[in-house]
């Protein structure tokens, strides 16, 4: 699902509804100019079995819609404020997209690397064949190593530059990879304490309870390293011990993330909300110093790549140019 523009529709269909317009013709309005064409879809649908007149609840029971935004949904329409959860739907995926979005970022300069290491590589290897193919003796014997053994060396790198690439790829476009990824890399953790904090603190503005709030956040980490944890701080709750002050800090929540959390008084959702605050802001440092470094990284790659190549080439032209003086005299 594209954030920025789930952010950008639950934030002008709450604008609509607060100035009177009927929800199914809103919803119809609005998917006639989305781009995501599969959320198109599950917007149509669910504002054509509205105006079927189908029930809310049981209408969004049959979109493929994130389970946190249904239940919020739901939680808006019982409290008869539904514009503004959509607005505070809004804002939870407005600052998720960003996060994500600039994370992503950082896969451009590996990128870059790659493309210009593969181009070069690819020029290299032609220069070289060329070379050898005019040459009519072969390598000198105590330099040993053929040109496919040259050849070999110098796409090496490139290779193993392409594999970590794709590595990443798929640890940003894989769901699986994503959700084990997140919860152990410096800033995408940062990132996914923020956005699980944001989640508890809007569920628990808006009636949840906090049992239930750790359930649905459970749901929603499923598979994750969070999960777990969400899991036994809800059985806490069921076994009588009702407060966060019997949680334990463990992985991935760390003392921090749960001293706002059990320093907030009887205002849990006010603790949940300091903690995306600061870890989201975290985040964004640590973001911003990734993006400085990634550059000079990138380009110290890159030479180190270069000269991994340049080493056995010109190790292999001095040989050969030896050879020529050594049949010339």
């Amino acid at each position: 699902m594209n954030y920025d523009e789930f952010a950008f529709f639950n934030q002008q269909l709450g604008a609509m509804l607060r100035n009177g317009l009927p929800l199914e013709g809103s919803l119809k309005q609005l998917s006639a100019g989305m781009n995501d064409a599969a959320l198109r879809v599950e917007v149509e649908k669910l504002g054509a079995d509205l105006a079927q007149g189908t029930p809310l609840d049981q209408a969004l029971a049959r979109r493929a819609l994130p389970p946190f935004y249904v239940q919020m949904l739901r939680l808006g329409a019982r409290a008869n404020d539904l514009p503004g959860v959509l607005t505070l739907l809004a804002d939870y995926y407005h600052k998720a997209n960003a996060h994500w979005t600039r994370l992503k970022g950082l896969l451009i300069y590996p990128v870059l690397v790659v493309a210009v290491s593969l181009g070069l590589t690819l020029t290299l290897t032609l220069v070289f064949s060329r070379f050898i193919s005019t040459l009519e003796f072969p390598f000198a014997r105590g330099f040993g190593s053929s040109p496919g053994t040259v050849i070999t060396l110098m796409w090496l790198p490139p290779i193993l530059l392409a594999l970590a690439m794709l590595a990443g790829i798929g640890g940003v476009g894989i769901p699986k990879w994503r959700g084990w990824l997140r919860w152990r890399l410096p800033a995408f953790r940062e990132a996914s304490l923020a956005e699980l904090a944001s989640a508890m603190a809007l569920m628990l503005k808006n009636g949840t309870t906090l049992a239930d709030a750790l359930a649905m956040a459970a749901d929603l980490e499923a598979n994750t390293p969070a999960a777990p944890v969400l899991a036994e701080w809800r059985s806490k709750l069921e076994a009588g011990q009702g407060k966060p002050t019997h949680w334990n800090a463990q992985r991935p929540f760390p003392p921090l993330f749960l001293w706002f959390v059990q320093n907030s008084g009887e205002d849990i959702a006010a603790g949940f909300q300091k903690a995306a605050q600061s870890y989201g802001a975290r985040a964004s440092h640590q973001i911003e110093l990734a993006l400085y470094g990634a550059l000079p990284i990138s380009i110290l790659v890159l030479g180190q790549m270069v000269l991994w190549q340049a080493i056995p080439l010109v190790r292999t032209m001095i040989t050969l140019m030896n050879t020529v003086g050594d049949t010339g005299s």
